[in-house]
């Protein structure tokens, strides 16, 4: 037999002929032993699985959460970023393309506990695992958390959600929030395209299944110009937030900057952005925002009762804090649906400018 290389996996299946299954994510790879599967990470050594990335971090940072974006989960609270190689995925404008699409494993050593501990150090609330698909490292991330929860720190996932129902059962009542992100509104065309996924329906399910497991969920929507802004997509992905997470669920549409292999684009105009947003709250969602547009309007949180802001903010900083002791509006009592509050000695992380 092989020896093993790298860390054992739990998610996958072992089929006769020394082949696996991989159960991470909804590609579910059949891989013979000796090659990887799609994300580079996952490897067959003599009929097991093994994570060649666990607790190799390519990229380690110290973000405020509302980055994630996670504008309704622990606002104000600062997160250990952590991201390793890889992806289960291979999006033309990745913004961070030299670690998703690195095929050589690489990456600083970062176990479980030393994480957790950099975490403290640093004044975190809790970790995050973001940068690269973060389910085709589950295993690694599953052992970060626990450790995370024992320090008592929060754990969120930033995920394009193409994971399995098996990936999910495993992660699932471990998490504490999801950023799942749509790309291009879910259009099964823009996925196939630009993304190489056959269709958004893994993404569906996983969002919905993290919901009923009683995870914080926020759906973000990155809109390329051109190729991925369509009115018909966002009104389906809208009514689907509505429906099965919920109307209260936050929904952001980002705004897309050239990278990668689309340079070429521009960056998505504030009027296209504007314009989906108008679909989304007519779809009937009581939270939409707009990232990556510093200073617009449509960053602030707004009362679906009577319509005054609520929560300020310029990027991922906050301005001003509207709401009482149990989150309700100052103005008409309207309970706004946010875990956690703003910390009374809050201080923003990035600098707001200067009137």
């Amino acid at each position: 037999m092989a020896a093993l290389v790298g860390h054992p996996a739990s998610l996958y299946e072992a089929i006769p002929g020394q082949k696996v299954r991989c159960t991470a994510c909804a590609r579910y790879c059949m891989i013979p032993d000796g090659s990887h599967g799609f994300c580079f990470v996952r490897k067959n050594v003599g009929g097991r699985l093994v994570l060649l990335s666990y607790g190799k971090a390519s990229a380690v940072q110290v973000d405020p959460i509302e980055k994630k974006p996670l504008s309704h989960f622990h606002p104000g609270t600062r997160v250990y970023s952590i991201g390793t190689v890889g992806c289960n995925w291979r999006c033309q404008y990745c913004q961070n393309a030299e670690i998703s699409q690195e095929r050589e494993v690489v990456g600083r050593s970062l176990p479980p506990h030393a994480a957790v501990t950099a975490a403290k150090r640093y004044g975190c609330s809790g970790v995050t695992f973001t940068y690269n698909e973060p389910s085709i490292f589950a295993e690694y991330a599953l052992d970060v958390i626990r450790e995370a929860h024992k320090a008592g720190l929060f754990a969120n996932f930033v995920t394009n959600g193409y994971m399995t129902p098996e990936a999910v059962e495993l992660i699932g009542p471990h998490l504490d929030a999801v950023s799942v992100d749509f790309k291009g509104s879910g259009e099964p065309g823009f996925l196939r395209k630009f993304v190489a996924a056959k269709g958004p329906e893994p993404i569906f399910e996983s969002a919905v299944d993290l919901k009923k497991r009683g995870v914080h969920v926020e759906v973000t929507d990155l809109i390329v110009p051109e190729v991925g802004e369509s009115v018909e997509a966002t009104q389906k992905l809208a009514r689907f937030v509505r429906d099965e997470l919920g109307p209260s669920t936050p929904l952001h549409f980002l705004r897309f900057h050239p990278d990668y292999h689309m340079m070429d684009l521009p960056e998505t105009p504030v009027a296209t952005l504007e314009k989906l947003h108008h679909v989304a709250k007519a779809e009937g969602l009581d939270y939409v925002y707009l990232g990556n547009v510093w200073g617009h309007p449509l960053e602030n949180t707004y009362c679906p009762g009577c319509g005054s802001v609520v929560v300020r903010r310029f990027g991922f900083t906050i301005q001003s804090w509207r709401l009482d002791p149990e989150n309700c509006c100052r103005k008409c009592g309207q309970k706004i649906p946010i875990v956690g509050r703003l910390a009374e000695d809050y201080v923003p992380t990035f600098a707001t400018p200067v009137a």
